[in-house]
């Protein structure tokens, strides 16, 4: 076994601002604690919470590093007390609470998933915050089911490209909404039955028509209040509203006798919170359901582009063009 060094490089937010306030430090090599295992971190992904985080607005819940990063894959470098089931130098990726961007970082021993057959570290980095929170908002608390039909907004995002190959693995007509007809089309390449763009169509009318008048089944939506009323148009009697993030503002009206009429249930999950053991149980939902589906090639993280750590600042600027399509990845 290689000796841990004492200190490694890391990625600190300077203070609260633009991607400029992300600089390359240097901290101690943390230690596993009960039950967890310290990985040496080969990449790591970025996400809008991450961005949040930077700005100040969505700070690390307590006991979390204040270092950015929720998801990582790479190779085992020590196991913590009472961490049984993996090796020193396994190859993994993990939901973390924070801590991404290092050279190192600490997980829970639930919250890990072996790498995928046929996959790279780099593409394994893509998996586990997007992975977790559409298995637990789409198929968890929202119940999708095969046959059904459902309309996830950002369709190009990172949650998007998962959620379109997911629900289609599973059996689900896919409608999704992108904000160009580039994005449209690669949503379309990756299964979704209809792509919209949203600047030059009407999501509602769409599903209405391309549904019969029916409506969706489910709805995965991260815009929040500004999609709400739409949003509650759209779905189907007995429909479901997954929210999972507030980009459209936090915010909303709602015609409750249109949610007694249609009979319809709203949910909505912050994943960071959450116990390690919930997010464990998530972890062997993917590893029976999903897992398989990735080695077997149906589906595959989509990867955007990649950037050094030095360059988490270029990531995160990137990130907020919305130019992108799929992950953006840290390679450490």
């Amino acid at each position: 076994m290689t000796a841990l060094p004492a200190r490694m490089k890391a990625v600190e937010i300077a203070a609260p601002g633009g991607p400029e306030m992300l600089r390359l430090g240097e901290r101690p090599v943390p230690v596993a604690g009960q039950g967890e295992v310290l990985i040496k971190v080969a990449a790591a992904g970025v996400n809008r919470p991450d961005v949040e985080q930077r700005k100040g607005t969505y700070p690390p819940p307590p006991g979390a590093s204040d270092i950015p990063g929720l998801e990582i894959a790479g190779t085992v470098a020590a196991l913590g007390p009472d961490a049984s089931g993996l090796t020193i130098g396994d190859a993994v990726c993990a939901l973390v609470s924070g801590g991404g961007y290092a050279e190192y970082c600490t997980a829970p021993m639930a919250q890990c998933l072996p790498v995928p057959k046929g996959l790279g570290l780099v593409e394994a980095a893509a998996l586990p915050e997007t992975f977790f929170t559409v298995w637990q908002n789409v198929f968890d608390r929202a119940r999708l089911k095969a046959g059904e039909i459902i309309l996830i907004h950002g369709g190009s995002s990172g949650i998007g490209t998962t959620a379109i190959q997911m629900a289609k693995a599973m059996g689900a007509r896919v409608l999704t909404t992108a904000g160009s007809d580039e994005k449209c089309a690669a949503c379309q390449r990756l299964g979704a039955d209809r792509a919209i763009n949203y600047n030059t169509e009407d999501f509602v009318a769409v599903v209405q028509a391309e549904t019969r008048k029916k409506g969706a089944d489910v709805i995965l939506d991260m815009v929040g209040g500004l999609y709400f009323e739409r949003n509650i148009a759209a779905l189907a009697i007995e429909g479901r509203l997954s929210v999972i993030a507030l980009l459209g503002g936090r915010d909303a009206k709602l015609d409750l006798a249109l949610l007694l009429r249609k009979r319809l249930t709203v949910v909505g999950s912050v994943l960071r919170a959450r116990t390690v053991a919930e997010k464990g149980a998530v972890a062997e939902q993917l590893r029976h359901h999903v897992w398989p589906l990735i080695a077997s090639g149906k589906i595959k993280p989509v990867i955007d582009s990649t950037f050094p750590l030095a360059d988490a600042a270029k990531a995160h600027a990137r990130m907020e063009t919305s130019a992108h399509v799929g992950k953006i990845v840290l390679k450490i």
